[in-house]
């Protein structure tokens, strides 16, 4: 317990470090245009920061960076080194003025320890793509390339539209521009629903069983209990797969009918029946310490020895608690059948009778959908795209256009921009903290999958993250506001909605990019709008260097502290 308040306090330390390492991301233009001074700046993105908090419910981005490593080598000392090797790079290149990710810092440092850990246990006998999500990674690691070039693609389209003399064009492309975004924010807002619907039926988890399985068969041929285990695990697939089917026409209506009447639907229907079954046998078993068992077992033989009973035994669960369900039985009598299943601690009766008694499957699979909500942003867009437009005829059409009013308008909307891309800020760094945090929950025995993540933790990260930007970070503030290129109001606008666009996107998409990446990228855009040698390529080129050596250096790091901390915990 000691290691994990420690894992805690050392991330939510991260968090505040983040925040000032990367306020200058949200508040570089608003300062170098001279809109607001260092300090308002620093308070307005501190205050958007935590804002996200009530934007982003599905907390995608905080799941992937969760996931970079798998369940079997997630450790509290994995995390507490991944942590440590995070911080210290993120303190130097702070020093330095270099505006690296802290985003690929941690999941470098998080992979690297894990990695270093198998090695330790399995000697150069196991394969890397076992121990880190590959597509995670793979997917960071092109965003890292991909995150700044959508940004620069973006800010340069603002620029150009924004210049453009006949405003009436340009009102009919932003209008055209807003429809499509829309457009695309459904399409992952329907997209994400499916998926959390899977996910909650089990499907991913059953689609990984069967196929570890096959593998495991393609090695030990004609063993009968992975045949027997093959069979069960692709019955519970087909099964799962069906209710789906039957559940999906509703999910594609969901605008329609929203999540309380699917929920209604599903419940009446009988197609949460096998799903109530097993999300009440996790819930019960967990309650009885089923996860500290699972924490302990793969560095501990006892554990990992009982923790195999266990899962096996638990299974059993399920039909004393149908019954009860189905209001067969009494919750009490219900307990003394799991009981005679598999021991019941005493100190944690009343804790399995409180789970059962409060679990409400149609209010869960409720909750599920509405997660991928994200009518939130839509409406952002949406209202944003309207108030530049009315601020358009407004200076150039029922005022006399001058350039000091229209100076003065970008100036005011850079106000909102800014605002916008520290909410993306907060909502995709924030998350990546929320990550570390549910892992070592996970890894501890607290929790049991990053949907059960308690409602402090994402207080608390949106917090610190708030209270490190108001911190500030002058020496990056100097780098990305003046030294890549000189940036006027209406160029500070472009690039920060053009840096907002890109985070709310990649957020939706659950990619943990870095914000620094997408703001640099964006302020390139602008650069290079104006003519290429604008741009200091120097400046950029150096920075190139320093986001590519991230996430191996932090690896590494990560590696080195993982080892110390090994060796002194003999």
């Amino acid at each position: 317990m000691t290691l994990l308040i420690i894992i805690i306090a050392l991330a939510l330390i991260f968090d505040y470090i983040n925040g000032f390492h990367d306020a200058a991301n949200s508040i570089a233009t608003v300062v170098s245009t001279k809109v607001l001074t260092p300090f308002q700046a620093v308070l307005w993105a501190a205050l958007f920061n935590s804002v996200a908090f009530w934007i982003f419910k599905d907390h995608a981005v905080a799941n992937s960076i969760s996931k970079t490593v798998y369940k079997d080598f997630i450790t509290l000392p994995v995390i507490f080194s991944g942590l440590l090797a995070a911080i210290f790079w993120n303190l130097l290149t702070w020093w330095y003025g270099i505006p690296s990710s802290s985003s690929h810092t941690l999941i470098g440092g998080f992979a690297g320890a894990a990695i270093t850990h198998a090695l330790l246990q399995k000697g150069w006998d196991f394969s890397w793509a076992k121990v880190v999500d590959a597509d995670t990674i793979i997917k960071t690691i092109l965003f890292i390339f991909l995150a700044p070039i959508i940004g620069m693609a973006i800010s340069m389209f603002i620029t150009v539209v924004t210049i453009m003399r006949n405003i009436w064009w340009r009102l009919a492309i932003i209008s055209l521009a807003t429809f499509l975004t829309i457009v695309v924010f459904d399409r992952f807002e329907d997209q994400k629903i499916h998926e959390n619907v899977q996910k909650f039926y089990g499907i991913d988890k059953y689609s990984k069983e069967v196929k570890n399985i096959k593998e495991e068969l393609t090695l030990k041929q004609g063993d009968t209990l992975l045949i027997a285990s093959l069979k069960l695990n692709e019955e519970k697939l087909a099964k799962a797969n069906d209710t789906y089917e039957h559940i999906s026409p509703y999910l594609k209506n969901y605008d329609k009918l929203g999540a309380v009447t699917i929920a209604k639907v599903a419940t009446d229907s009988g197609w949460l029946k096998n799903a109530a079954a097993s999300k009440i046998k996790d819930v019960t078993r967990n309650a009885n310490d089923f996860l500290v068992l699972e924490a302990k077992a793969p560095e501990n033989k006892d554990a990992k020895a009982q923790y195999d009973i266990a899962k096996v035994k638990t299974e059993g669960y399920k039909e004393p608690l149908k019954h009860y369900l189905a209001k067969e039985i009494s919750v009490d009598s219900a307990i003394i059948a799991m009981n005679a299943i598999y021991p019941i601690e005493s100190k944690n009766i009343d804790k399995v009778k409180a789970k059962i008694e409060k679990f409400n499957i149609e209010k869960s699979f409720a909750e599920e959908i509405e997660k991928a909500d994200n009518s939130i942003i839509e409406y952002g867009i949406i209202g944003t795209a309207i108030l530049f437009m009315l601020i358009y005829v407004y200076v150039e059409k029922i005022k006399t256009p001058t350039a000091y009013t229209v100076a003065n308008m970008f100036k005011k909307l850079q106000l909102f921009s800014s605002a916008a891309f520290s909410i993306g800020h907060g909502g995709n760094d924030a998350q990546k903290v929320m990550g570390i945090i549910g892992a070592a929950l996970i890894a501890n025995g607290s929790i049991q999958d990053f949907g059960q993540l308690p409602g402090w933790v994402p207080v608390a990260c949106y917090v610190a993250i708030g209270l490190g930007t108001m911190s500030g970070g002058w020496k990056i503030v100097k780098t990305m506001g003046s030294k890549i290129t000189k940036v006027t109001p209406l160029e500070g606008v472009a690039a920060e909605t053009a840096g907002a666009f890109t985070l709310f996107f990649t957020g939706q998409m659950g990619i943990p990019v870095s914000t620094t990446h997408t703001i640099t990228g964006s302020i390139i855009g602008v650069g290079a709008t104006k003519r290429l040698s604008a741009v200091r390529w120097g400046v950029t080129t150096n920075l190139l260097w320093a986001w590519i050596m991230t996430i191996p250096v932090s690896g590494i790091l990560a590696s080195i502290i993982f080892y110390i901390v090994q060796y002194f915990m003999k």
